[in-house]
């Protein structure tokens, strides 16, 4: 998340919070592709992490690229630590440990997403490299131990990194070792949304396989594909996983609202001060009895603040973010958004799409999810593999994107987009385990080479 907000209309009623995520309703016309994308910052010269402070460091970084792009700054107690950009949307923002993400703005087509993506690289490559600064595109750093990752001076992150270890034993990993690409899509109706998470969070584990690209942890091979979903698997259960209760007759915003309710807050934040009520109910804070805070009431941005710190395979906000996907190389940025745009924005794709997960219970679907960061495309699904899936999922997705046309100089369609996940479904053979056969073979166990090989 790019910046937490400081709305301080108050709230008065559950029925407030209801009309937060219905009021995301918009006409098809108007639906836009968000697509945020998170990597890791290394020195060139020895490939260690990137600190915040110094002449070359993460502070220099941003006010560089501020310089460039004449972006507004994102302070935290005088601190820049992001870019907002005031008329298209966009954002650059730190994750915990360092990592640079790019919140898109919200663009038409995959092509000017696709645009954008290249526009920042090359912005970015243009700021890091008088700083001697490069840039990886994995799932998990590849290299680092967590006490060797610097924390970015962020309020919301120490109160985080304070009560992770409270709550599962991965948290701190997933915060300061972990990337991911993710698209944020829209919805017309409570019905369309309750059909696009559903297919969503079913089809997770099938793009966290396709995108799988985490095999390396502390310089060897992890044992893993995909290592940041199992990190995920042991973060914090009452704000993440699979939602079973999503496939429930009668799931509607409502539901997502008392969901919501029940996970613990981290902060309410007031101006620039972040309140550390971290394990407390958000509807204590409703009925203006957060222990925290004696008579502080619910503030309209308290709640849309609360909804970022919620983290499950799909997140529902004013749209809905897909969350499954590792970090990635280059063309894997624009695939993602392919994918799921070809499922969802096209309604015979996502007729399709809903049909082929109809009939998925709900242990079938958690131990898909359980399964792939470990075998990802070769995972068994009943009598087929999770490829066989992967391959009807991104014809699919490919047929839904021909349909919906969106040409642009000279193209048809935003098909292009999506070969690259054609090719994985069809060989079978994931980045992670391209990687891995690079690492024992060609690299000769020298983890050092893939941050020549996987830079932007």
């Amino acid at each position: 998340m790019a910046r937490d907000r400081d709305d301080l209309t108050p709230i008065t009623s559950r029925a407030e919070l209801i009309e937060e995520l219905s009021a995301g309703c918009k006409p098809k016309a108007d639906f836009r592709i968000g697509t945020e994308h998170e990597k890791f910052g290394f020195r060139l010269m020895d490939k260690s992490p990137v600190e915040y402070e110094g002449d070359y460091g993460i502070r220099a970084l941003l006010e560089n690229m501020q310089a460039v792009l004449r972006w507004e700054p994102i302070l935290d107690e005088g601190r820049i630590i992001g870019l907002t950009d005031p008329i298209g949307g966009g954002a650059i923002s730190l994750e915990p440990g360092g990592q640079f993400e790019l919140s898109g703005a919200p663009l038409e087509s995959i092509h000017q997403t696709c645009r954008e993506v290249h526009s920042h690289l090359a912005q970015v490559r243009e700021a890091a490299d008088r700083l001697g600064i490069g840039f990886l595109g994995l799932g998990v750093s590849p290299k680092w131990t967590r006490a060797e990752t610097p924390m970015m001076p962020k309020s919301r992150y120490r109160i985080m990194t304070n009560y992770m270890p409270k709550v599962g034993s991965k948290g701190l990993d997933m915060m300061y070792r972990t990337c991911t690409v993710q698209v944020n899509l829209d919805f017309s109706s409570e019905a369309d949304m309750v059909r696009k998470m559903r297919v969503g969070i079913a089809l997770q584990p099938i793009a966290t396989a396709l995108f799988a690209n985490s095999p390396f942890l502390e310089g060897k091979p992890n044992g893993f594909l995909s290592y940041r979903s199992e990190i995920w698997r042991d973060v914090d259960n009452d704000r993440s996983g699979m939602l079973p209760f999503v496939f429930d007759e009668g799931f509607g915003f409502e539901r997502y609202v008392d969901y919501a309710l029940d996970v613990p807050m981290y902060f309410v934040k007031r101006g620039s001060t972040y309140h550390d009520v971290a394990g407390q109910s958000f509807r204590d804070l409703l009925d203006g009895r957060l222990p925290g805070l004696p008579g502080e009431k619910a503030m309209r941005s308290d709640w849309v603040n609360h909804l970022s710190t919620i983290f499950p395979e799909v997140r529902l906000k004013r749209f809905l973010e897909m969350r499954g996907a590792d970090g990635s190389p280059w063309r894997g940025i624009c695939a993602l958004p392919a994918l799921f745009v070809g499922l969802m924005y096209d309604e015979t794709a996502l007729d399709a799409a809903s049909d082929l997960i109809s009939d998925w219970t709900e242990c079938e679907r958690q131990r898909m999810r359980d399964n792939v960061p470990r075998t990802a495309l070769k995972t068994k699904f009943r009598k087929t593999t999770v490829q066989e899936i992967a391959r009807e999922v991104v014809q699919i997705a490919t047929d839904g994107l021909k349909r919906r046309a969106f040409a642009h100089g000279g193209e048809a369609d935003e098909t292009r987009f999506i070969e690259p996940l054609a090719e994985i479904a069809e060989t079978g053979v994931t980045n992670a385990e391209r990687l891995l056969e690079r690492y024992h073979n060609e690299w000769k166990g020298d983890i050092d080479r893939v941050f020549v090989e996987e830079a932007y």
